[in-house]
């Protein structure tokens, strides 16, 4: 035989009452079902639980004891409960974040923050990956969500953009360029050694290079995956590069930050002052309660962006 929530529950109620035909009130039943109860329930468990005449009703010693059980028996039930309803809401689980590193510069410290204080009961495993990385796991499973940068499958992800920032060329603090006065434009690098980013492991930035460089004639000298091995190389000597105007918390010595002009020829959506784009990617109709509860709240660590860059 097995004990069941509504025998416990009958047994708690004659325990604390030590009558059975207030516990019957109690419960909103008459009192020969609660006496059946209760005798199912000691078969069950194989104990007197009670010692009962005319008169009185008392715990017996394992009575005692088994009622302290049921009471931490149905603390865990409503814990579980509360549980699987905040899991449910979307305000408890596990996510299994991807980032990449500069993301990390602006958002992700304000959104760990947000999730700790707002978001308690979601668990965070962070994944620094690169996008081409973030969006293998997301298809694996691996990753239930991803800060990373377009384009995407646009059949296998959902994505919003969470925050644009300026690109901004880096340059060694004794160099000309340095001290130039105004936004920079292309042909102020024709002949400038440049350190480019990877056409396919780094590609979005790769591709914001070519496109602002397409007027000048700079000299490619290296090519990285990412943006702080392109700054470290800058403050090194080795040449100029393109970066996040969120790189600029780095805090690289012997560099200076430069804005440029305008960049254009890309999405037709995209703000050539900002043409940086940010996403948040999710499996493609995945789009969980947590998930958007966590989405709120990568859009309002964004804002922090703005303060980083100025």
């Amino acid at each position: 035989m097995t004990v069941t929530l509504d025998q416990v529950r009958c047994f708690i109620a004659v325990a604390e009452e030590l009558h059975f035909g207030r516990a019957a009130d109690r419960l909103a039943m008459t009192q020969p079902p609660l006496s059946r109860q209760i005798q199912k329930l000691e078969r069950a468990v194989g104990a007197n639980l009670l010692d009962r005449d005319n008169r009185r009703v008392l715990l017996t010693p394992a009575g005692g004891a088994f009622l302290e059980d049921c009471y931490r028996m149905l603390n865990t039930l409503d814990a579980a409960t509360a549980h699987a309803q905040r899991v449910e809401s979307g305000s408890a689980g596990t996510l299994n974040l991807g980032f990449t590193a500069v993301s990390a510069i602006g958002i992700l410290g304000p959104l760990l923050g947000l999730l700790g204080t707002e978001l308690p009961d979601i668990e965070v495993v962070l994944h620094e990956r690169v996008t081409g990385a973030q969006v293998d796991g997301i298809r694996r499973g691996e990753l239930d969500l991803g800060l990373a940068r377009p384009p995407f499958d646009t059949a296998l992800l959902s994505s919003q953009v969470v925050a644009r920032e300026p690109l901004r060329a880096v340059v060694p603090a004794s160099h000309p360029l340095a001290h130039a006065p105004g936004p920079l434009g292309p042909k102020d690098f024709d002949g400038l050694p440049v350190i480019s980013y990877h056409p396919v492991t780094a590609r979005y930035f790769h591709e914001l290079t070519v496109r602002f460089l397409f007027n000048g004639h700079p000299r490619i000298k290296q090519t990285v995956q990412q943006i702080l091995t392109a700054v470290l190389l800058v403050a090194a000597g080795e040449g100029v590069a393109l970066v996040p105007a969120s790189a600029t918390a780095l805090k690289v010595d012997g560099v200076v930050y430069k804005p440029l002009t305008d960049v254009g020829g890309g999405h037709p959506d995209s703000d050539p002052s900002r043409p940086v784009e940010l996403h948040a990617i999710w499996p493609r109709h995945g789009l969980t309660p947590m998930l958007r509860e966590v989405l709120q709240l990568i859009h309002r660590s964004a804002e922090h962006v703005d303060d980083l860059i100025g």
